[in-house]
C-alpha cells in the first residue's frame, strides 16, 4: 500500500523559507513522477513543481520559478520542495502526489497522479 506523508509546513512571514518533505513507502519510487500540489479553498488543485524521480528531469508552475526548488533523497524515499521568498500568495494547503507516469515530460496536472498525501499547510503572512 503505496503511502506518503507530508511534513514541514507552518506559518512564516512574507520573504521567508520552508522546506516541505514527503515521505514515500510501498512505493517504487525511481520509475514515475512525484509532484507537489497545493489548494486553497474554492479553487482548483494547481502543480507547483514536479519531477522525473529517475531522470531527475523537474518542471515549476512559473508562479514559484527562482523561489522554490523539488528534489529527492532517493536513499530515503524522500521528496522535498525548498521553498524561498514566499509571498502570501503561496498560503495553501500542499500535497505530495506520485504515480504518474514518464511521458518524456512532467506531468503537472493533478490528474495524472495516482498517489496523494494528507497535506501540509503552508501560511504566509505579509
Amino acid at each position: 500500500q503505496v503511502q506518503l506523508v507530508e511534513s514541514g509546513g507552518g506559518s512564516v512571514q512574507a520573504g521567508g523559507s520552508l522546506r516541505l518533505s514527503c515521505a514515500a513507502s510501498g512505493y517504487t519510487y525511481s520509475r514515475y513522477c512525484m509532484g507537489w500540489f497545493r489548494q486553497v479553498p474554492g479553487k482548483e488543485r494547481e502543480g507547483v513543481a514536479a519531477i522525473y524521480t529517475r531522470g531527475g528531469s523537474t518542471d515549476y508552475a512559473d508562479s514559484v520559478k527562482g523561489r522554490f526548488t523539488i528534489s529527492q533523497d532517493n536513499a530515503k524515499n524522500t521528496l522535498y520542495l525548498q521553498m524561498n521568498s514566499l509571498k502570501p500568495e503561496d498560503t495553501a494547503m500542499y500535497y505530495c502526489a506520485a504515480g504518474a507516469p514518464w511521458m518524456g515530460w512532467v506531468p503537472m496536472h493533478p490528474t495524472e497522479y495516482n498517489y496523494w498525501g494528507q497535506g501540509t499547510r503552508v501560511t504566509v503572512s505579509s
